[in-house]
């Protein structure tokens, strides 16, 4: 396929992505070569994981940080260190064939950090994710959206809404490269610190997640090594919708099943792109910083050193390679204790996608916050027992 003036080699046009929907690599490069513009404007010159899914959506994606190998001399990259001491050459995309190259790889999504290869030290974007707790409906997601978006304008920043194509939403600001990613999380934080108190009834800030209620304002995604699915990215779900950038008038009515690779192309045609000037507003975060001064320090998040004294009820149901695995599992475990099931609200049962070497592997977990203590089941032999670490050799093990 020539593409921008290169020749991309596509394998397998005609594989089937997504089943439900039936469209195949070839339609999902179609998307992204109509929407390359506003494409191109989330990803441009930042390295990207890569999430690929080889076999279609039904199976889980696994996620390459080091640019294969074998590539088009063409394919640009950026050398990302961590603080393993490892390091990893990540693609950086910039042209529509580099585009049209990830995604031949198996990309649905694409999944940038918020850096810019040149200066890899310092983010110049501020991303909020708008998590809703399973049970709280989209108008309070798109309610905390709005307060967000009051918070950071109050606060000298330009805020940029999109759908994330999946339960949540984005609320992004572009920033000066100025701070380091210790400083954007903090700010980041304040934001929904201070999200919360505004709004206590519809948002939350808490880092345990059985302890919160309505829409977490995830401000993690500012961490190091976090990336967040780009605007008009195409999401794996089964109508293939789409990360689409909004405009503020468009939030209170927005649909996100209306955003997918079949009306997002004929959308950016009439409309063009929400975020084309995005780059023109970058903001400065002394007024977050200050923010996040008068609300005095924050609720210290775990280090992954010695145990919490949990607050909740927590039992654990399965660790499993697949979301299905898991969730047979909690199947059979409401069988056993259907009494118990029958009192368990929609935010009491906890589904974890955590990530492993290269892929999302899942927990489940139960607050029995609901269930009477005398009915309480103890803790059981997990229904699925996964160890995604299993033959890991760990840096350093076994010294002395």
């Amino acid at each position: 396929m020539d593409v921008a003036g290169r020749e991309v080699r596509i394998t397998n046009p005609d594989k089937v992505v997504f089943p439900e929907a039936g469209y195949t690599k070839l339609d999902l490069i179609s998307y992204y070569r109509a929407v390359a513009g506003g494409a191109l404007r989330g990803v441009a010159g930042r390295p990207m994981i890569l999430k690929r899914f080889v076999h279609g959506i039904r199976e889980e994606a696994f996620f390459q940080k080091r640019a294969p190998a074998k590539r088009p001399d063409w394919i640009e990259v950026a050398e990302l260190k961590y603080r393993s001491g490892l390091s990893a050459a990540e693609v950086v995309v910039s042209d529509l064939a580099q585009l049209v190259w990830v995604v031949n790889l198996g990309c649905v999504d694409l999944n940038p950090h918020p850096v810019r290869a040149g200066d890899l030290a310092h983010p110049d974007e501020l991303r909020i994710d708008l998590d809703p707790i399973p049970g709280v409906p989209f108008r309070d997601v798109l309610s905390t959206a709005q307060v967000a978006r009051e918070v950071l304008e109050e606060h000298g920043l330009t805020a940029w809404p999109k759908t994330s194509g999946s339960r949540g939403f984005h609320v992004y600001a572009r920033i000066e490269p100025r701070w380091p990613y210790a400083q954007v999380r903090k700010a980041a934080e304040a934001v929904a610190r201070e999200v919360e108190r505004r709004a206590p009834d519809l948002a939350t800030a808490r880092w345990w997640k059985e302890e919160r209620e309505g829409v977490f304002v995830d401000f993690n995604q500012n961490a190091y090594d976090r990336t967040v699915a780009s605007a008009y990215s195409v999401r794996a779900v089964a109508d293939a919708r789409v990360s689409t950038p909004l405009t503020w008038d468009e939030v209170p009515g927005c649909r996100p099943e209306a955003y997918t690779i079949e009306t997002v192309p004929k959308r950016y045609a009439e409309i063009g792109d929400p975020w084309e000037d995005m780059d023109l507003h970058a903001g400065v975060l002394d007024g977050l910083l200050e923010l996040a001064e008068s609300l005095g320090p924050a609720p210290k998040a775990p280090k992954g050193e010695g145990r919490r004294q949990q607050t909740m009820p927590l039992i654990e149901i399965a660790r499993a390679q697949h979301k299905d695995e898991a969730m047979a599992g909690f199947e059979r475990w409401k069988e056993r204790h259907p009494a118990v099931a029958a009192l368990l609200e929609p935010a009491d049962v906890l589904v974890d996608g955590m990530r492993g070497r290269s892929s999302v592997w899942y927990r489940i977990r139960v607050n029995l916050q609901h269930v009477p203590e005398e009915q309480r089941p103890p803790q059981e032999e997990l229904e699925v027992d996964y160890d995604p670490f299993e033959g890991v050799e760990w840096p350093g093990a076994g010294r002395s």
